[in-house]
Order: C-alpha cells, then sequence, then structure tokens
C-alpha cells in the first residue's frame, strides 16, 4: 500500500474514507471512485472505541469488546480490508485505525494530521427521535471538518 507521510500533504491532499465495515462505507468508496479522481492517496480509516466497538469487524471471530487489544486489532483488520476496497477502485491506499470518541471527532482529527482534502463518509439517514438521540456521525463531520465532505447516502 502507498504511504502518506504525516504532515506532508501531497499536491491534492489524500482523501480520507471513513470506513466501519458496513455495506454503507463499502458503497461510500465505490460512489467515490465515479465522482471523483482516481489514482490518488486515499486513506481509510476505521475509528475505534473498547466495549462500544463503533464498526462492524470484517471477520466473524467473537472477541473481547473490553479487551482495547483485541479492539484495536479488529479495527486494523477492517481499516485494511477497506484499504483493499479502495485500491480495487483505483485508490492508492493506505489504512489506520484510531481509537476516539465519539467516532466523528477521531475522523476530522485524522483528516486534519493527515491534510485530507476530501472526507468520504456514509449515512444511514436515520430520522426521528432515534435519529436525534443517536445523532449523526456524517452530520457531525460536515458541521465540525475543514476539509469538504462527500456525504453518500444509502440507496433506498
Amino acid at each position: 500500500m502507498a504511504s502518506i507521510a504525516r504532515g506532508v500533504p501531497s499536491p491534492a491532499g489524500p482523501v480520507l474514507f471513513a470506513y466501519d465495515g458496513s455495506e454503507l462505507a463499502r458503497l461510500a468508496i465505490e460512489q467515490a471512485a465515479r465522482e471523483i479522481t482516481t489514482g490518488r492517496d486515499a486513506l481509510v480509516l476505521c475509528v475505534w472505541q473498547p466495549a462500544d466497538v463503533g464498526f462492524e469487524p470484517i471477520t466473524k471471530r467473537h472477541f473481547d469488546a473490553d479487551s482495547a487489544a483485541e479492539v484495536r486489532s479488529a479495527a486494523e483488520q477492517t481499516a485494511a480490508f477497506g484499504a483493499s476496497l479502495a485500491e480495487k477502485e483505483g485508490f492508492r491506499a493506505q489504512s489506520l485505525a484510531v481509537e476516539a470518541a465519539p467516532t466523528w471527532r477521531g475522523i476530522v482529527e485524522s483528516a486534519n494530521e493527515h491534510h485530507a482534502s476530501l472526507i468520504v463518509i456514509g449515512s444511514h439517514r436515520r430520522s426521528g427521535l432515534a435519529g436525534h438521540l443517536l445523532g449523526s456521525v456524517a452530520a457531525a463531520v460536515v458541521a465540525h471538518a475543514s476539509s469538504s465532505v462527500l456525504v453518500v447516502h444509502q440507496e433506498s
């Protein structure tokens, strides 16, 4: 996988894919490949938290969600799988797993740290009371990001 030097942006800056292992996150990578120039550097990010994992592990292997080492390992595997999807779509991808709470903060801080020119994130379009109480990672990223954000919505 291509490396993205920390603190040294590429001419356009990498694309940061917020990848949680979901079908929607896979769709976001595919949609971005149709919308933007491929062949660019990309950083595929999986944000994790002990106990409240915050992503869908790519393996069905059971792990102890209270063990930070096990959650980190599963997040790293999930990010690496997302990077392989991005590479198949034509990006030069690197994977990254970070521990952060809330999830949106990990995405925004990673984008800033790596000088991402674009953040790509899926939105589940939760609405009503559940959507209000749970909050929206995508909405928080849009509200707090200093770079552009491409929000991909779940197909209906």
